[in-house]
């Protein structure tokens, strides 16, 4: 398994522009990728890897963040009302809103 990620933040900010529904992107490499400040609403991140992932003031409203691996993942800030999230150890919560 490769360590580096699957999308960068220019490639998914250029997805979520043209996106007409929620973005699945189960099983997706995000690890150490820099997703602060995006809208992300209702995206499907099941199974993403997501360890190291800046996600300071990201909107994941209504997200999917089950068994995604969130290890080191800092959530700052970030919109998790009606998220779904399972494992929350070795999270930064801090300011978290939801």
């Amino acid at each position: 398994m490769s360590n580096q990620p699957d999308l960068t933040r220019q490639e998914l900010i250029k997805l979520i522009a043209v996106a007409t529904q929620p973005l699945d992107l189960t099983g997706v490499n995000l690890s150490g990728v820099d997703l602060s400040y995006l809208n992300l609403r209702q995206a499907d991140f099941t199974y993403a890897i997501l360890s190291g992932t800046n996600l300071d003031h990201t909107d994941l409203s209504g997200a999917n963040l089950y068994h995604a691996d969130l290890q080191g993942t800092d959530l700052t800030s970030a919109y998790l009302t009606d998220a779904n999230l399972a494992d929350v150890d070795g999270v930064d919560l801090t300011k978290a809103n939801g």
